[in-house]
């Protein structure tokens, strides 16, 4: 094959691969597509660059191809502009040092089958912060960490052998914690009101969907209907707002966007790069699946990744301060009728799965 032919069938394959997550459908082979706006822009612009290098632009067909490819390049970019690290943030940077209100978290999946806790616990000490959330956690996990935990008084504990084991520690008081499974009686959350230093009271969600992959999940109902449902919590919710974990799902996908949008919430990443913390085995095929979102209350006065601690996911440490005052400085518009209907369809869709999977089983 000529490098021409090469590159125009490259450039059908990207075009293709733009068109697919437009599709309204949850089968794991088209989310996954959601994921590779970073590889098909870098992708896409090389091909665009070698193209033009190349050869000549002189037939009718070379144009439409590379308008095309252009049209995809921008698509692209246009995904995951929001973060470059331009500043424009959406989740403002700390206005005032009010330590009482201040607060820091550390968020690591750190593989159930990852058997070096030293490298985490050296992490933690490092950042020293004042919430620790643990995804991917079983029995074996809890106890590792435990010369670490053991000095945080407020724990929710739920070790689990089948990857979703999740344990929550928190030097500021925990009230009213509870345990949900709200899609699957084997997936956990956390939820809990955080007492902050100066009395303040926050609402605090941890979670961890399952992905839309064949050995998962063949389809993202699941993880799309305890984002909803957790979205649906954060609308009502009477206080300011944290959710936090592993959410399988990239801040750009319509998901992630409905999720933040019905919610109310705010991207702490937006502005600020993209801080991929998935696959951190691989310097090419990474994404941030690991989040945090806020209501508009907050400010953010540091984020940054962890250090490596053989997982296959990088840590997330943020430090927040609620801010109430400046609330309305980047409050975010409310969601659509439509917006708010299609997350409620999505919640009852996988809800009828689940009772079919029950009738058949």
């Amino acid at each position: 094959m000529t490098l021409k032919g090469f590159l125009q069938v490259f450039g059908i394959i990207a075009i293709v691969m733009t068109l697919v997550p437009l599709v309204a459908a949850d089968f794991w082979w088209i989310r996954i597509f959601d994921y590779l706006h970073i590889q098909l822009s870098l992708l896409t612009l090389t091909a665009i660059s070698a193209y033009f290098i190349r050869f000549d632009i002189k037939r009718a067909e070379d144009y439409i191809f590379m308008v095309a490819l252009v049209a995809c390049f921008t698509f692209q970019v246009i995904k995951i502009y929001p973060y470059f690290p331009h500043k424009n943030y959406e989740v403002g940077q700390v206005t005032e040092e009010n330590f009482s209100n201040k607060f820091s978290l550390y968020a690591a999946n750190v593989l159930q089958k990852n058997e070096n806790p030293k490298l985490v616990l050296a992490d933690i000490k490092k950042q020293n912060p004042d919430i620790l959330l643990f995804t991917e956690t079983n029995t074996r996990w809890k106890d590792d960490l435990s010369p670490i935990t053991d000095t945080y008084p407020y724990k929710v504990e739920i070790p689990l052998d089948n990857t979703y084991g999740m344990l929550f520690y928190s030097r500021l008081e925990l009230k009213n914690p509870e345990i949900k499974y709200l899609v699957d009686d084997s997936i956990p959350s956390v939820h809990s009101i955080l007492k902050l230093r100066s009395g303040e009271e926050v609402m605090f969600h941890a979670i961890h969907p399952t992905p839309p992959m064949p050995q998962h999940n063949p389809s993202s109902s699941d993880r799309d209907a305890e984002m909803m449902k957790i979205a649906f919590m954060a609308k009502d919710s009477e206080l300011p707002v944290i959710v936090a974990g592993d959410f399988n799902d990239v801040a750009w996908s319509s998901t992630t966007a409905l999720f933040q949008n019905v919610g109310g919430l705010l991207n702490t990443r937006i502005g600020r790069g993209f801080y991929n913390t998935f696959d951190a085995t691989s310097s090419i095929m990474r994404w941030s699946l690991d989040h945090v979102f806020v209501t508009e209350e907050f400010r953010v006065a540091d984020f940054k990744l962890g250090s490596s601690i053989d997982s296959d996911h990088y840590p997330l440490y943020i430090e927040l301060n609620l801010e109430p005052e400046k609330a309305e400085e980047q409050k975010p518009e409310p969601a659509t009728e439509e917006e708010i209907k299609t997350a409620r369809e999505q919640i009852e869709a996988q809800e009828e799965e689940s009772k079919e999977d029950a009738q058949n089983n």
